[in-house]
């Protein structure tokens, strides 16, 4: 491993460009002023809300108007520091633990030529298949996501496949479709997910398993389109790298990962050393993942689930690095210089989520839930179904958060269904898809900034790449809400 300090321009193979993170604070911080304005534009208002089994409800029919609260200006300005003590503070800490661990780990595994060995030797068993193996990660993470609930916690993940792309000869944002997106869409498609189908149905009062089979065409659609528009996006690459938008950035993420030496990691691959490394790193991720599938079932697990998935990296990559024979201070030079790198993500992240914050302090979250959710029950149930995705669309930019959005307005706009005869099985898939989608799309989700801010891609250049095969998932929720309208989807 070389030294830190003698690396290329950029050091850290995790290091988001001062353009990319210039533009998105900017943009963040319209968000910002945005949702500063609104508070004194709409009424401040608010539900009732009771604690049933240590979690929060809102109490259907409570709205009432209330003065506004005293929350001036600056404090627009000061919501991303007080994200440390606000009510969901806890999330947020653990996120930048993840982070930071992510940070460090990655360049150490980087720098000691044990990441390079490893996707050299992928690529040398899948070269004659690739498009199959994409097709595998694209329906691993799918369905990680759909039937598991994982998504914050495959963020770690997230970092081998983007190197494993370009590896591939594809591009940074054919790695973060194969992985972001698929995460994404995949909570979208939602068929047993234990965090948004589950509580969704149950606020609903439907069995857990209703309706299952019509979420499984469902999903099954969404994987074809995710693929196909994947594949489409690496062939393009293939033919000509200089047409992806992310072609300048890429370079300078190849000339970091020193990809000009693949033979060179062939021939590594051939030290034992080496090879014990890699096997490391391999048990360690298997464990990771059979990690991840136990905390999204167990509560006391999952609430730690992002310091522990932190730890699983750490022990994973510099344990790897031990194996491979690397010095503990050159070592601790390079997880520093990783720390450093991953700081821009921090600070977009703390701004993403100040956006709830800034809503929250000026009363007006319940107020617009009530303006919207009170039109539903004045139109018919196609209409209706529309309104539920809207309503779920414009709340995620203030709480991505799925299952808080369901405590939220399962009980509001399920009774409201009921009146205008759309069923309640159609109301959760209306939220399912109006809360899945916007996951990768809005830039206050801090899942979507976590994993932007581990690679090269800034999110105009995301948001345009992905804008195309958002629009047709768009016409494809709307096809598929109006047949659940037309067949009265669900037992009711």
């Amino acid at each position: 491993m070389s030294d830190p300090s003698q690396t290329k321009p950029g050091g850290a193979a995790l290091n988001i460009s001062a353009r990319a993170f210039i533009t998105t604070v900017v943009i963040l911080l319209v968000l910002m002023a945005g949702a500063g304005i609104l508070t004194y534009v709409i009424p401040a208002g608010s539900y009732q809300h009771i604690v049933e089994s240590g979690v929060e409800k809102v109490v259907p029919g409570s709205f009432a108007y209330h003065a506004r609260p005293d929350y001036p200006a600056w404090r627009w300005l000061t919501a991303p520091i007080e994200v440390f003590w606000a009510k969901s503070n806890l999330t947020v800490i653990t996120i930048i633990v993840l982070l930071t661990l992510i940070g460090g780990s990655f360049t150490v595994l980087d720098k000691s030529s044990i990441l390079k060995v490893a996707l050299a030797m992928v690529v040398s068993r899948f070269r004659k298949s690739k498009y199959t193996l994409m097709a595998a990660i694209i329906l691993f993470f799918m369905v990680a996501s759909s039937v598991l609930g994982i998504y914050e916690e495959a963020a770690p993940l997230v970092v081998f496949i983007v190197p494993l792309a370009l590896f591939l000869g594809w591009d940074s944002l054919t790695g973060l479709g194969m992985s972001l997106l698929a995460l994404g869409f995949g909570f979208s498609a939602a068929t047993m997910d234990p965090f948004m189908v589950t509580i969704a149905q149950s606020l609903a009062g439907l069995p857990l398993l209703s309706g299952l089979w019509f979420r499984v065409i469902f999903f099954v659609v969404i994987f074809l389109l995710e693929f196909l528009f994947v594949r489409r996006h690496a062939l393009k690459v293939e033919r000509d790298p200089s047409s992806s938008i992310v072609w300048e950035e890429d370079q300078k993420l190849r000339a970091r990962l020193d990809m000009g030496s693949v033979i060179a990691s062939d021939e590594l691959a051939s030290d034992p050393r080496m090879r014990r490394a890699v096997a490391w790193l391999g048990a360690w991720f298997l464990a990771a993942v059979v990690f991840i599938l136990v905390a999204t079932r167990i509560k006391a697990i999952s609430d730690y689930a992002f310091p522990i998935m932190g730890l699983f990296f750490f022990v994973a990559c510099n344990g790897a690095a031990l194996v491979a024979g690397e010095r503990l201070r050159t070592i601790g030079k390079c997880f520093l210089l990783g720390i450093g790198s991953i700081f821009p993500a921090i600070v977009m992240i703390l701004m993403a989520t100040s956006v709830k914050i800034i809503i929250n302090e000026g009363g007006i979250l319940d107020t617009i839930l009530y303006a919207a959710s009170s039109k539903i029950g004045q139109v018919g149930p196609y209409a209706a179904v529309v309104g539920v995705y809207v309503i779920t669309l414009i709340l995620e930019v203030f709480i991505p958060s799925s299952s808080a959005k369901a405590f939220l307005i399962i009980p509001i706009l399920a009774p409201l269904a009921d009146l205008v005869g759309l069923t309640r099985q159609t109301v959760v898939f209306a939220f399912d898809c109006g809360d899945g989608f916007a996951n990768v799309l809005y830039p206050t989700n801090p899942m979507l900034m976590i994993c932007l801010g581990l690679t090269v891609v800034s999110f105009p250049k995301w948001f345009r790449w992905t804008l195309p095969i958002q629009a047709i998932t768009a016409v494809v929720c709307f096809a598929f809400m109006f047949f659940a309208v037309a067949i009265k989807y669900g037992p009711f």
